[in-house]
């Protein structure tokens, strides 16, 4: 017999007054290696204020999505919101379009894209362009939106977002994702050509070839320009439809977040976007700002992702330590139930996302402790709360929180 469980945990939810947090450090995990001294950044980092914390929480290791597959930030953090990202399949560009507050409309397709740098023989030879910075891209985003303002009868909307990502809307008739990505996701290759998902489908068929129709138009525009002479796209799909997060949990939800598509995420789900921070300090005074006004509090902090993704073991252990000195600003206002996690593992030597468990931390009144003195990967695998799918973790927490009434007699 089939057991809907979000159904069931709908059924034994009581609304407290209880305050929830989840503090997500992307890309987070990582793994030991001799080159390493055994060691992962995390348990590199000089982190005393986790430590203190640590020894107060039990811990654990998340499956992102399924054992052995690496998820994008999009799954990663859906889970996390408790949201089986098997279920609900979103598509980057849709993630990042909300997040820079365009207003999507039915039947809009999204593409996330970065400029990156071609050599003259159309290979990729860096996907970020060099990072540049978020300036420039405002600057070349101006210059396509004045030169391509259309393509047949589709709207072509083009906004900047941080750094060297951007994003495209394509405004028009019978239009729909997803799409294949138009970005090889490595060096040392040629753009791909963006196709259907679904050969029967017309509508993607025309969105594919709008997507052609805009590179020839694009690159010409772009060919003198270093580094970043050319651009990726990738997660291009339309807005699905997703249960609303206060709904679903009896939470007043709230984003604490710097980067548009974490945003993007958050309001996918229906949580208020809070702006204005740059810092983890920044968006810490912001969470005690806003404290009573909120029930539950996503916080994203970038860099351990940024830095693993570069290969740069000391930055993202740096990074772990900046957001370390900066948490005595987030427990002076603590809340009921504290979660402190990845959206995935970003192992400094795959230079990019990865299948591996992320480490997770569970603090309340009645969380338990494991006596462990600090939270690490190590640490996390011996954890009372073991192994298990991150889409559970809102549940643990809302347990937590005391949120459930008791099942059956």
């Amino acid at each position: 017999m089939h057991i809907n469980l979000d159904a069931l945990y709908g059924s034994l939810t009581i609304k407290t007054n209880a305050k929830l947090a989840l503090i997500v450090l992307d890309g987070l995990g990582d793994i030991a290696l001799p080159s390493q001294n055994y060691l992962t950044p995390l348990e590199a980092a000089s982190t005393p204020n986790l430590d203190k914390l640590a020894k107060q929480s039990a811990q654990g290791r998340l499956i992102p999505v399924a054992p052995g597959i690496t998820p994008g930030s999009g799954p990663g953090h859906l889970g996390l919101f408790g949201y089986d990202p098997l279920e609900f399949q979103v598509g980057r560009g849709v993630i990042e379009a909300l997040g820079l507050d365009v207003d999507l409309k039915a039947g809009d397709v999204a593409a996330r894209a970065n400029f990156c740098t071609l050599n003259d023989k159309k290979i990729v030879t860096d996907r970020r362009a060099g990072r540049i910075a978020t300036e420039v891209t405002q600057d070349l985003c101006a210059l396509l939106s004045k030169r391509i303002k259309k393509i047949g009868d589709t709207e072509v909307i083009i906004k900047p977002g941080k750094g060297h990502r951007f994003v495209v809307v394509f405004r028009g008739k019978g239009l729909e994702g997803p799409l294949t990505d138009a970005d090889p996701n490595r060096e040392g290759l040629p753009i791909p050509v963006c196709k259907p998902t679904n050969a029967k489908s017309a509508k993607q068929k025309k969105a594919a070839k709008l997507i052609g129709d805009f590179y020839k138009q694009a690159l010409p525009i772009l060919a003198g320009k270093h580094p970043a002479n050319a651009f990726l796209m990738r997660g291009i799909a339309h807005q699905p439809d997703i249960p609303c997060f206060d709904e679903r949990y009896q939470l007043r939800a709230a984003c604490i977040a710097v980067y548009p598509m974490y945003k993007g995420l958050a309001q996918l789900v229906g949580m208020k976007k809070i702006e204005g921070m740059e810092t983890i300090a920044d968006q810490f005074k912001r969470y005690v700002a806003e404290y009573d006004n909120y029930d539950y509090f996503f916080i994203h902090y970038k860099y351990t992702d940024m830095y693993g993704e570069d290969g740069n073991f000391e930055a993202k252990k740096k990074a772990i330590e900046d957001f370390d000195a900066a948490l005595p600003i987030f427990l002076s206002k603590r809340p009921d139930v504290i979660a402190i996690t990845g959206d995935h593992s970003t192992p400094c030597a795959i230079k990019g996302h990865s299948w591996h468990p992320q480490p997770v931390l569970l603090n309340s009144a009645c969380s338990g402790t494991d006596k462990l003195e600090r939270f690490t990967e190590t640490g996390a695998n011996i954890g009372s709360l073991g192994v298990f799918e991150s889409k559970y973790l809102i549940r643990l927490m809302q347990a937590n929180a005391k949120m459930f009434d008791k099942f059956g007699a």
